[in-house]
């Protein structure tokens, strides 16, 4: 589609009953992008994927591409969704997870994770890393 553009994969998803307005709020994050923002989706339970085709090495459309994920996510958020439905936290939405299950989950999370890898070996560096545990 586009050569030499990096594909950045980003996924919400929300109930049913609100899948057309978030793919209307997509289109219209979309339109004031510089970069292509194609969408798929095995819509059947309210999950949808845009990739943000960018030059990598230009910081602008990251900053684009980053701003655009956010509010995504936050828009998902709002209608009663998740910033991620299947392709992970990682480093990007790790603060819109925290928003998106508040302290009381955000603080079992980090129980779980110290007690479970004590060494902090396996996914060093994700979702939940030294800094908030």
């Amino acid at each position: 589609m586009c050569p030499g553009k990096h594909a950045y994969s980003t996924d919400v998803v929300v109930p049913l009953s609100h899948l057309p307005e978030i793919i209307l709020f997509c289109h219209e994050l979309a339109a004031d992008m510089s970069v292509p923002v194609p969408i798929v989706g095995h819509v059947g339970d309210g999950n949808f994927h845009c990739f943000l085709l960018s030059d990598q090495g230009d910081a602008d459309e990251t900053n684009l591409i980053v701003d655009f994920s956010t509010k995504l996510a936050l828009k998902a958020q709002s209608f009663g969704g998740s910033c991620t439905g299947e392709h992970g936290i990682g480093l990007g939405k790790r603060d819109l997870l925290i928003g998106e299950v508040g302290p009381g989950a955000w603080d079992t999370m980090k129980l779980l994770k110290r007690s479970l890898d004590p060494k902090l070996i396996m996914n060093p560096g994700k979702v939940i890393d030294l800094k908030h545990l």
